[in-house]
């Protein structure tokens, strides 16, 4: 993807990037001043936990896109998608103030900001931070980072060597679930939790197999540029490009061979 893709005027990948960070490094302190003091928890209609750290860090998140890109899309998690913005056109932000929101009240460090950039529904630039360990991954067409370095997945070809991740495994049911448990047997390790960070993992080749389920845009578009620079697949269970419209089933792998073979399982 070169930076004529774009159909925001002048901008390339790397503006757009250094604007992201801008907004990680905006996000980092106020999920700081919030994080392990006594919050208010509110569920959901999916009984997820919304904390006023979502919702305040999305505030600002989006009031300074709209400050610097105001003909720009957003959809964040919390406040929806912006009036008159269409998506799946054009240049659109799409952002998780706090990604592991679970984590997040009970203490645990392993939360964090995702932020989407998208031109015509294709993710273009993604950036996972971590603000409770100040590590931060950044993707964009043919390069990922970890920090100031280079990020690569570990080109794990085998899933019998592989080390698999998944955030929650009761989060599968049905029929989810009987797929899930056949490809989690059939890899080395088996780790649980970590929401984007067992993506960032993945990107700097600590752990090679994640799949999930019921994950929303604002969940895995950001993960997508960061993960395909670092030399892996990600796609929906299908093997499909993971778009606004895609079904939350996700499948990241440190290489192609390994995700042709998790996604045999998965289609099984």
């Amino acid at each position: 993807m070169t930076p004529a893709s774009f159909t925001t005027g002048t901008l390339a990948p790397d503006d757009i990037l250094a604007f992201a960070a801008e907004l990680a490094d905006a996000a980092r302190p106020l999920a700081l001043a919030y994080f392990r003091t006594p919050l208010d928890i509110l569920s959901k209609a999916d009984e997820s936990p919304v904390t006023v750290a979502d919702r305040t860090i999305e505030a600002h998140l989006r009031g300074l896109i709209e400050a610097r890109f105001p003909d720009h899309g957003i959809f964040g998690e919390e406040m929806g998608v912006k009036p008159g913005a269409e998506p799946d056109r054009g240049p659109v932000w799409v952002i998780d103030p706090i990604d592991g929101t679970k984590s997040f009240v009970t203490g645990l460090p392993l939360f964090g900001t995702l932020i989407a950039f998208l031109d015509g529904g294709v993710p273009l630039v993604g950036l996972i931070d971590m603000p409770a360990l100040g590590e931060r991954w950044t993707g964009l067409p043919g390069q990922a980072r970890f920090g100031t370095g280079p990020a690569r997945t570990s080109g794990c070809r085998s899933l019998s060597e592989a080390r698999f991740f998944t955030t929650a495994p009761d989060g599968f049911i049905g029929d989810d679930e009987a797929r899930y448990r056949r490809l989690s047997a059939a890899t080395a390790l088996r780790r649980f939790g970590g929401d984007c960070y067992a993506y960032g993992l993945l990107a700097s080749g600590h752990c090679d197999l994640i799949a999930e389920t019921g994950l929303q845009p604002y969940d895995y578009m950001a993960l997508v540029p960061v993960i395909r620079a670092a030399g892996g697949v990600v796609t929906d269970w299908a093997g499909a490009d993971l778009t606004l419209g895609s079904d939350g089933r996700v499948l990241a792998a440190a290489s192609p061979e390994l995700h042709a073979q998790a996604l045999a399982i998965l289609r099984e």
